[in-house]
């Protein structure tokens, strides 16, 4: 029997009500949303790792926080100053990490084993975030279908 092609979604919440985020993932079909922020804690109602944990139980999604594909505290600071080399070279090195490879291993065994799965961090366009690399990895290891959800803004 042919393997079924694994699915990875990601989102970004900047700008969007929680609400219509967790309707976003819903929608798309996502069990697990995978929360690859260094820091899961946000100003932003709804988005804070037990607020978020919370709203995805009630819709019967799973939540998981792994803290180690998070983006380091220079990278963060390179990427609010729009410098987004300086980001990738910094996201790069981390990924070499043994945090970082052994959390990239247990996210690839998920999409393969649990999917659908959303990761999830703060920037609205996957473009100037770090979860693009960690999309554009996991597509390659694993031949997963990579797509982007942009839930309706404010």
């Amino acid at each position: 029997m042919a393997r079924k092609t694994p699915r990875l979604f990601t989102v970004g919440y900047e700008q969007t009500p929680a609400k219509a985020v967790l309707d976003e993932l819903q929608n798309a079909g996502v069990k697990l949303l995978v929360d690859v922020r260094a820091v899961a804690a946000s100003r932003r109602p709804g988005f804070s790792k037990n607020q978020l944990a919370a709203g995805l139980e009630e819709r019967g999604i799973g939540y998981i926080h792994l803290r180690g594909l998070g983006t380091p505290k220079d990278g963060r600071e390179a990427a609010r100053s729009g410098k987004l080399a300086a980001l990738e070279k910094i996201y790069m090195a981390h990924l070499k990490t043994p945090q970082a490879r052994e959390e990239m291993d247990e996210l690839a065994a998920l999409v393969t084993k649990s999917g659908p799965v959303c990761i999830l961090c703060y920037e609205r366009d996957h473009e100037h975030c770090h979860r693009r690399w960690i999309a554009e990895i996991i597509e390659e290891r694993e031949g997963a279908k990579v797509q982007n959800l942009l839930p309706p803004q404010l």
